[in-house]
């Protein structure tokens, strides 16, 4: 019983952030009375630019004004990039002058903060600031503003900024209050001698276990409680990455913690996963999907990566139209999975004039197809109208939202009630897809691996969604250059509404076939009544490996096809970081690979292999950082099959495995963070000597 009212309770949230009208918490002192939009500091979630994970501790005025010029030059500042925000270690060694006031390194800005600011506002930008709420101590934090709350909000007005960032660094470290110092902290802002209205940031990033243990009301996963009567926006988890460094795994789980409540989002105050990284450590797809899944969590969108050195590609990402559209819908309303959690997800947002923004988000490492239903998102009829947000393609489809979603990536649709006549037919075209490597299947949900000389089957899937036939559907397949591909199989001489067709071809990979990652493209064709013959082109990223390991080896020696780390990245023959050796309980090792948890590391070892010993365990660099954290479990794991699972390890202990390879074709060395989070977690594969 309790089960089932915890399902009806969950259902029951769902439905009212897809269909009551969003709100805004009252400003203090305005209790049972709505603002207006132009009584909002930031009705919509704010947008722009942050110094922290670009330009790290040391950022300059001119850095920080050449990144404005740039703001205005790429037209970022047009497609609504405003802010343009000064992170940490701005002030100087000692952070307050005799007087009290907060003093900036002249180092850095060596003609002080307003002059920069006017900078910035010259160029039709608002200039955002960092403090901590914590007071100033020394190794903990850059500054602090405990004990000089007004005297520091009366000090950024009187420099002009438009907004001010608040962490907990300090915080935490004298071990106060967060809801009490950040409520005072908010009514200085309020207060400011000056009267200038300052967006509020409420920033703190601490959270279990990831930080340590500390008490639920000191986590970010409770600001959610009470920032949104006093704060634009309030960080939901900790940081979505190090400086230089964005990591795909790390931007889902912070969209995840976002969306533990989506009901405290709403115009004026909204949840924040934390800034944008593109090029920072995800592909381009990756990215994709964050900007996606930030857009649909009505979040705040603040780019973390050198704008100066980013793409073609990345700017025009941050740019589309169609997507910040969604993320500035003026009901504000954050999206909600609807649906199971898993590895293929369905997240909806209810928009102001009554439509839809729909993601389907593919977590896997596969390319698959996925669909849901009309009513899943609550919208009714047997004509609906996508708009896809990325490529601006407007097909109707006949109650089906659908589409083939690459790994790692996010479809996003604007979806209407359809009317008048018929639209072009909602067609999936699926993404090339490894179904069989020789005689093997691909595990479900698994990269596929390629050698040269393999022979693999690719399956293509084509689903008509629409309210009307299709015919003589047709796929071609191009491979590189030296490989051949072949149909197998008849085609359809029609594709009728709600049904599916696979079309599949072998192809053979040339002896000499380059290891990277080659391009298979899938051209679709098919006839519609009225609108003539009609193309989809779909690309699929593949994996071709190395040469397999020869002999006696150490395999940390030999090129991986794939490797993560929790964070920074896998490091060869030393614990992870590079900083020191390999060490466990004492025992130096001299090959090996020291990573973080969570961590994956593929070989290609194509059955050339009969044995792998090796040594795991907890790295004693952990002894250095604190008693919390390092605990994980190790498995090695061959063509999806488990071969050994270390169980919990401590950092008291470790465990020696000799592991039969006989078989393997691509082996995965697996680390995680025994249910616990990944703090302190520095584990190690020693030794790792393989017989080929």
């Amino acid at each position: 019983m309790k089960r089932h009212l915890t399902v009806l309770l969950a259902l029951l949230t769902t439905l009212l952030a897809m269909q009551a009208p969003a709100h805004a918490a009252p400003p203090a002192g305005a209790a049972g009375k709505e603002p207006t939009a132009e009584q909002l500091l930031s009705p919509t979630p704010y947008m722009g630019w942050n110094t922290y994970y670009a330009l790290g501790g040391d950022p300059t005025a001119a850095e920080i004004e050449s990144t404005a010029d740039f703001l205005v030059s790429s037209g970022l500042s047009d497609a609504g990039y405003k802010y343009v925000w000064i992170d940490g270690n701005w002030a100087a060694p000692t952070p307050r002058n005799s007087a009290g006031d907060l003093v900036p390194n002249p180092d850095q800005f060596p003609d002080g903060l307003k002059p920069l600011v006017d900078y910035i506002h010259a160029k039709g930008l608002k200039a955002g600031i960092y403090t901590d709420a914590g007071p100033y101590i020394p190794g903990k934090c850059g500054l602090g503003s405990h004990g000089h709350y007004q005297r520091d909000a009366d000090q950024f007005a009187a420099w002009e900024f438009d907004a001010v960032k608040v962490d907990y660094l300090c915080g935490i470290a004298a071990d106060l209050d967060p809801k009490t110092v950040y409520t005072e902290f908010a009514e200085a802002l309020r207060s400011n001698a000056g009267g200038r209205p300052m967006l509020f940031n409420l920033c703190n990033p601490v959270t279990s276990p990831d930080w340590g243990n500390y008490p639920e009301e000191q986590q970010s996963t409770y600001s959610w409680s009470y920032a949104p009567a006093i704060a634009q926006s309030w960080r939901t988890y900790t940081d979505v990455g190090f400086v230089g460094e964005i990591k795909f795994k790390d931007v889902l789980r912070n969209y995840d913690a976002n969306a533990r409540h989506p009901e405290a989002a709403g115009p004026g105050h909204f949840n924040d996963p934390d800034y944008l990284g593109p090029e920072l450590g995800m592909s381009d797809e990756e990215f994709r999907t964050q900007m996606t899944l930030w857009s649909v969590a009505a979040a705040p969108l603040v780019i973390g990566s050198d704008l100066r050195k980013l793409s073609k590609t990345s700017l025009a990402t941050l740019a589309d139209r169609d997507v910040l559209a969604i993320n500035q819908d003026s009901a504000g309303v954050q999206a909600v999975r609807v649906g199971p959690a898993g590895t293929q997800e369905t997240w909806v947002k209810r928009l102001a004039n009554g439509d839809r923004a729909v993601v389907l988000l593919n977590r896997g490492d596969s390319p698959a197809t996925l669909t849901t239903k009309a009513s899943s998102v609550g919208l009714t009829g047997k004509r609906l109208t996508l708009k896809n947000a990325w490529t601006d393609q407007v097909t109707e489809s006949s109650g089906t939202i659908s589409a083939a979603v690459p790994a790692h990536g996010a479809a996003l649709f604007r979806v209407s009630r359809a009317a008048g006549k018929p639209g072009a037919p909602h067609v999936v075209a699926g993404l090339p897809q490894v179904t069989r490597v020789g005689n093997d299947a691909v595990p479900a949900g698994t990269a596929p691996v390629v050698a040269g000389g393999d022979r693999a089957q690719v399956e293509v899937i084509v689903r008509n969604d629409s309210t009307q036939p299709v015919f003589t559907p047709r796929v071609e397949l191009t491979v590189p250059a030296g490989w051949t591909s072949h149909p197998a199989g008849g085609t359809p001489k029609v594709l009728m509404p709600g049904r599916s067709a696979t079309f599949t071809s072998t192809i053979t990979l040339s002896d000499t076939a380059t290891p990277g990652s080659p391009t298979l493209s899938a051209t679709t064709s098919y006839a519609v009544i009225g609108k003539g013959q009609q193309r989809q082109e779909t690309l699929t990223t593949l994996v071709v490996a190395p040469a397999p390991p020869r002999g006696d080896i150490a395999l940390s020696h030999h090129h991986w096809i794939s490797a993560t780390s929790g964070w920074m990245t896998p490091t060869v023959d030393s614990s992870v970081g590079g900083w020191t050796p390999i060490s466990l309980l004492g025992q130096t090792h001299q090959t090996g690979i020291g990573v973080a948890s969570p961590s994956t590391i593929r070989y290609y070892l194509g059955d050339r292999c009969t044995r792998l010993t090796t040594t795991v365990g907890i790295d004693d660099a952990v002894r250095n950082v604190g008693p919390e954290g390092g605990t994980s479990t190790f498995q090695v794991v061959g063509d999806g099959k488990v071969l050994f699972d270390s169980g919990v390890l401590t950092r008291d202990a470790t465990r020696e495995a000799d592991i039969d390879l006989t078989g393997v074709r691509v082996l995965a060395l697996v680390v995680d963070d025994a249910g616990d989070g990944g703090y302190n977690d520095r584990a190690d594969w020693a030794g790792l000597n393989a017989t080929c």
